[in-house]
């Protein structure tokens, strides 16, 4: 793998991270726990535009002592089920399993493979989004299908948004001025991909993605949970091919096929405000689904201490956090009193009986806080 790594990490260390998304890409330079800079880009050209923002960013940094690199993996599987220090074997066998999560390993794994090349002397680390998850409840993991399909391909729930949820997590923690070990809380990431978490304790108990990010409510793109009998009826007789009914369910669907124009909700807020009814439509479904998540979530807590919205969306578009509340009054949890906040905190009513509070999403400084800890920093 190159260099040797012996010496112990410490916060000061620069750490550069990776974040390749279905069709973005995030680096960030990160030192003691600050961003020192950042580029992002869309990837329209594929791996090879990536590989060169990749050398121009660093480029930028000439000379500057980059200590390891940490990449966001958004499925794991059973390759990688915690953080771990990338090599050959390892980067082999996630290429194996790039069917799980087709939008993103791909160019995660092209981006892996760039960056080991670009830096082959610093250790890279894989952080799997689905490493929050690996403990989830025995119930909550398994699916109601045959033994033999379960244990010859490996069914089950994985979970996704793992290294937003942490982080999300210990910041509630530190707003509330409780240790995270107390705290039963309700997540939801909001962004892109979209899901729902309960925590207890800082375990992950339950969440509604499951063996792809393509499960549990609808998102930008991508459909969310639809009734399975209506798949295989469409793929029956030739109504729809597999090919096209996949890149329909992971492309053309969500907030943009059911609006027909966006999958961004800031478009559709506006829209709807000018008297577009489909607009108007794709929020309300949006709204009740990421309502019903939640609420199904609570099930797998004894209590709920707080509600907390992060991802671009949970942080920054307060009419969606405002008609997904209104829905989740039978768990005493009241619409948000503010619009937008600026930092970290609650947007519930002071005295609400259970506190809503917004987050920004921190991946990066998560990924790095990963990377040291598995480097012995």
């Amino acid at each position: 793998m190159g260099l040797a790594f012996d010496e112990r990490m410490s916060e000061s260390a620069a750490v550069l991270t990776v974040n390749a998304g279905s069709s973005s890409l995030r680096l960030d330079l990160v030192q003691g726990g600050c961003v020192l800079d950042s580029a992002r880009c869309g990837r329209a050209a594929g791996p090879e535009t990536a590989r060169e923002e990749l050398a121009r960013f660093l480029g930028g940094h000439f000379g500057r002592d980059v200590r390891a690199v940490a990449h966001r993996i958004v499925h794991g599987g059973e390759v990688v089920r915690a953080p771990a220090v990338a090599d050959d074997e390892t980067a082999a066998a996630l290429r194996g399993v790039t069917s799980l999560a087709p939008l993103h390993l791909p160019p995660a794994l092209a981006l892996l493979e760039a960056a080991r090349e670009q830096l082959p002397a610093v250790p890279h680390v894989l952080c799997p989004d689905t490493a929050f998850h690996a403990g989830l409840p025995e119930e909550a993991a398994t699916y109601a299908l045959p033994r033999e399909w379960r244990e010859r391909h490996g069914l089950r729930r994985y979970g996704f948004h793992g290294l937003s949820y942490a982080w999300a997590a210990d910041r509630t923690a530190e707003l509330l001025g409780r240790p995270l070990a107390e705290l039963e809380l309700l997540m939801a990431h909001l962004g892109g991909g979209c899901s729902a978490c309960a925590l207890s304790g800082g375990r992950s108990v339950d969440t509604s993605m499951g063996f792809t990010p393509l499960e549990g409510m609808p998102m930008s793109k991508r459909s969310g949970s639809v009734d399975p009998g209506m798949l295989t009826w469409l793929l029956a007789e030739g109504r729809l091919g597999l090919d096209e009914l996949s890149e329909g369910l992971e492309r053309r669907s969500g907030l943009l096929g059911l609006s027909g124009r966006s999958g961004d909700t800031r478009e559709l807020v506006a829209a709807e405000r000018d008297g577009d009814r489909d607009a108007g439509l794709a929020l309300r479904v949006f709204a009740h689904r990421v309502a019903r998540e939640i609420a199904a979530a609570a099930t797998s807590l004894p209590r709920v201490d707080a509600l907390v919205f992060t991802g671009e969306i949970g942080w920054d578009q307060p009419e969606v956090r405002e008609a997904v509340c209104r829905r989740l009054g039978p768990l005493g949890i009241e619409p948000p009193a503010l619009a937008a906040r600026h930092d970290d905190g609650p947007v519930s009513a002071e005295r609400a009986a259970v506190p809503v509070l917004a987050v920004r999403p921190r991946e990066e400084l998560q990924l790095a806080r990963e990377c040291l800890r598995v480097l012995g920093g």
